[in-house]
């Protein structure tokens, strides 16, 4: 009869420091709390360079699923539509998570985009050169229909940019470690047509453009700091 019950006791004991060390570690303290806050649509300049927002142009809307789940993850979205005097048109969505922990974290263009229907034809990762560093990014192509839209997208999580997957949870797991809990951004670039090459050429002249503009403290913000 013994040993039942001292088996038992072990077991509780085990169990209840258990919870009480991964209370001890979960993260608490919000980074987004003691960060000014953020309003994307200041953050982002209406116009720069030769680049101006497009008003004839109006936004794609997402079905009311997809909104609701984009709705508990985003704290801000922004979405845009630029033009140069070319009559290039690039489309900008910028997506705020104050929160990204386990369970809240930035939702991927590639698994929103299969969301509304569209088929990922190329899923590249790689860099995007801007002048302050390379991004680490990815390349898709989301074809529906006749629909071809390339797309340049980065993710930034507290204030390095990473590459989504693996290094986004990563730097969740480095955040967390220190009690704290980072927020995130995600930047998406896209336009339309079948030159795959032209296009993303032509968004990273867009994404440089736009960065040159903003000033460090908002810049910082959209791509994070670079390691020297």
């Amino acid at each position: 009869m013994r040993k039942p019950i001292i088996i038992n006791f072990v077991l509780g004991l085990t169990m209840v420091l258990a919870a009480a060390l991964t209370t001890a570690m979960t993260p608490t303290t919000k980074i987004a709390d003691l960060r000014d806050t953020v309003n994307l649509e200041s953050l982002i300049p209406s116009s720069f360079n030769d680049w101006r927002i497009d008003t004839s142009i109006i936004p794609l809307q997402v079905d009311p699923k997809t909104q609701a789940q984009l709705d508990k993850l985003y704290n801000q979205v922004l979405s845009r539509t630029y033009v140069n005097s070319d009559g290039v048109r690039v489309m900008l969505s910028v997506a705020y998570g104050g929160d990204q922990s386990d369970h809240l974290s930035l939702h991927k263009p590639e698994v929103c985009y299969l969301a509304q229907g569209f088929e990922i034809k190329q899923n590249i990762a790689g860099e995007i050169a801007t002048p302050y560093g390379n991004l680490p990014g990815r390349h898709l192509l989301a074809v529906r229909g006749n629909r071809n839209e390339p797309i340049t997208y980065w993710v930034t999580i507290g204030d390095k940019a990473v590459l989504s997957g693996i290094n986004q949870k990563i730097q969740q797991i480095r955040y967390g470690l220190s009690g704290n809990v980072p927020d995130g951004m995600l930047v998406r670039v896209s336009t339309l047509g079948a030159n795959i090459d032209q296009a993303y050429q032509a968004q990273e002249f867009f994404i440089q453009d736009m960065l040159l503009s903003m000033d460090g403290a908002a810049r910082n913000r959209l791509i994070g700091t670079f390691d020297l």
